[in-house]
């Protein structure tokens, strides 16, 4: 083999290896953790949120403040969980954990984001109709044309017309008045499809555009799931895009899920959770 030949083989495999360098998997256990609340918000829908009698923050709100800033405290949540379990804002009747933590860690490359959440999925749900998964993880994150997205998370999406809200219509999904959020979910049961999808007009959960992945599993009482996605779309170096966490734990459907508020992860730029670049 001639001498040119060896050089270009050699730098090309050099190119692949640092191809293949920059799209591997972050090392977790250099990436910081962040643990958000998760909890089951009952019949709260955002026309409760913004209806002031119902939701004092209301006024807070409208002043532009977000959700977190007033209801995280060290970490915690500062609700009256016995009046989210309480039959005026769960008719059906409230889960055993009304709350838990989930640990977030976030990282990017020039081409994709990955998220990363563990948690302990709690038993003790009133509403177990999910023959096939055992848990399913959701997170969707808000573009720029979602009113008050980074203030509410996902919330935005949550009305008190859609499927399994008290005598609602049982084909209306979330959906948006204004701008999208693009969604990603995982599901347990084995060889389930992860959904890329997207929430505007409607609930779509297929026909994204992120080119979604993911890996999950359980060890021990741990639930463990990592999604890679494209860093596209609402996603963006240099800057911190809203977005909300959604489990459903044991077995449940609709909105008997436990849910976050809303944060932000900072790509390259300030965050709730600030992801580390590869």
């Amino acid at each position: 083999m001639k001498k040119t030949s060896v050089t270009l083989a050699v730098l090309g495999a050099l190119l692949t290896c640092a191809a293949q360098t920059a799209q591997a998997a972050p090392d977790w256990g250099k990436v910081p953790k962040r643990d958000v609340q998760v909890f089951h918000a009952g019949v709260t829908p955002i026309e409760w949120i913004m209806k002031k009698s119902d939701h004092s923050g209301r006024t807070g709100l409208n002043k532009g403040e977000s959700c977190v800033g007033c209801h995280e405290e060290k970490g915690g949540l500062n609700f009256d969980m016995k009046r989210l379990a309480g039959k005026d804002l769960e008719p059906k009747g409230a889960p055993k954990t009304m709350n838990f933590p989930v640990a977030v860690q976030a990282a990017y490359d020039k081409d994709n984001a990955y998220i990363r959440l563990s948690f302990k999925a709690p038993g003790g749900g009133v509403d177990p109709a999910d023959k096939e998964n055992e848990v399913k993880v959701a997170v969707m994150f808000a573009n720029d044309k979602v009113a008050q997205g980074a203030q509410v998370g996902c919330w935005a999406t949550c009305h008190a017309d859609a499927r399994t809200m008290p005598g609602a219509d049982d084909k209306k999904t979330k959906y948006t008045k204004d701008g999208a959020y693009e969604l990603m979910q995982w599901k347990s049961a084995k060889g389930a499809k992860v959904a890329d999808g997207l929430v505007s007009d409607k609930r779509n959960m297929e026909g994204g555009s992120a080119g979604v992945k993911a890996e999950g599993g359980k060890a021990g009482d741990t639930y463990t799931v990592t999604f890679t996605r494209k860093l596209a779309g609402a996603l963006a170096e240099g800057k911190a895009v809203p977005f909300g966490v959604a489990v459903h734990a044991d077995r449940a459907l609709g909105r008997f899920h436990h849910v976050s508020m809303g944060y932000t992860i900072g790509f390259g730029a300030d965050g709730d959770i600030k992801a580390s670049k590869q």
